[in-house]
C-alpha cells in the first residue's frame, strides 16, 4: 500500500494548517535530530553486544582449553 501525490498533498495541507509555515522547519529539524539520535543508539547497542558475545566466546574458549589440559594432565598421571 503506497500513497499517492493526494494523499501526501492532503498530508501536507493538513500539517500546514496544524503546524503553520514558520514552525515546518523546526518540527523537521526536531525529527532529523531525533532520528540521528535513534540510529547513535542503535549503533552503540549493536557494538555493546558484539562486544558481550565476543567476550563471551573468549571466556568460553579458554575454559576449554584449560579443560583439555587439565584431562591431558590426568592422562599422564595414569599412565
Amino acid at each position: 500500500m503506497s500513497l499517492g501525490f493526494t494523499e501526501i498533498l492532503l498530508i501536507f495541507i493538513a500539517i500546514l494548517l496544524l503546524f503553520g509555515a514558520k514552525r515546518i522547519p523546526e518540527l523537521v529539524k526536531a525529527i532529523a535530530r531525533a532520528s540521528h539520535e535513534y540510529k547513535k543508539a542503535k549503533e552503540m547497542i549493536k557494538k555493546e553486544s558484539e562486544e558481550i558475545i565476543n567476550d563471551d566466546t573468549q571466556t568460553t574458549n579458554t575454559a576449554n582449553k584449560q579443560q583439555t589440559i587439565d584431562i591431558k594432565a590426568e592422562e599422564k598421571k595414569d599412565n
